[in-house]
């Protein structure tokens, strides 16, 4: 398996609508093939020193394998979340993990 943890911060300007506009993006890429499991999410409300909860979306997914985290990566769904929401990217931070 194939862990795929995205940590996303939006620009502080970005609207409420711009948002839940970019969640619904989100959710779109569960429905690429490849994907075995799907979690998006928000920080959650932990204080502790070693918890960052400055993000604004976190995206977990897995994969079967590497060559299934490859066809995601070039999958035309992925590639069109890209183009229309990567305007609102003030930083993203991936994990993979095997």
């Amino acid at each position: 398996m194939i862990a795929h943890h995205v940590l996303f911060w939006l620009k502080a300007d970005t609207t409420e609508t711009q948002k839940a506009n970019f969640r619904k993006g989100l959710d779109s890429l569960e429905h690429i093939e490849v994907v075995q499991y799907f979690h998006i999410g928000t920080p959650a409300p932990i204080e502790r020193a070693v918890v960052d909860t400055t993000y604004t979306f976190s995206l977990v997914l897995f994969f079967e394998d590497l060559a299934g985290h490859d066809v995601y990566q070039s999958h035309p769904i992925h590639q069109a979340f890209l183009d229309e929401f990567r305007v609102f990217f003030e930083k993203v931070i991936i994990y993979d993990a095997e």
